[in-house]
């Protein structure tokens, strides 16, 4: 399934792309041309065509039926990390918005790392 929306517009800054397995419904983060459980892991497209050249390959591999909605997001790096800029792509990063000691999240990161990001 491709959602044209999310492709149709480009971000400015440093880019990740992200997709949803579709057996479990985890959130996927591209690395080479494989995909990763974390952020931290994942690759980060610094031109606007490495970005798009990797949805595109994405986008072509959702007919295999492993995951769906691949899409851009922009990030920054703060203290030394890579952020997410949305406030969507920092929820979806640190897990099911369930108690923070449960679940993907715990122990992941620390209480502050994605305050005020």
């Amino acid at each position: 399934m491709v959602f044209p929306g999310a492709m149709a517009h480009h971000l400015s800054g440093p880019q990740m792309l992200t997709a949803n397995r579709l057996k479990s419904g985890d959130v996927l983060y591209r690395k080479g041309d494989g995909w990763v459980l974390t952020l931290a892991e994942g690759d980060v497209y610094a031109t606007q065509a490495d970005a798009d050249a990797a949805l595109a390959a994405a986008t072509a591999e959702t007919a295999r039926n492993e995951f769906v909605a691949p899409y851009l997001f922009e990030v920054r790096e703060k203290d030394g990390r890579i952020v997410p800029v949305k406030e969507r792509e920092i929820i979806r990063a640190a897990g099911p918005t369930v108690h923070p000691h449960t679940g993907k999240q715990a122990n992941q990161f620390n209480d502050d790392q994605f305050q005020n990001a």
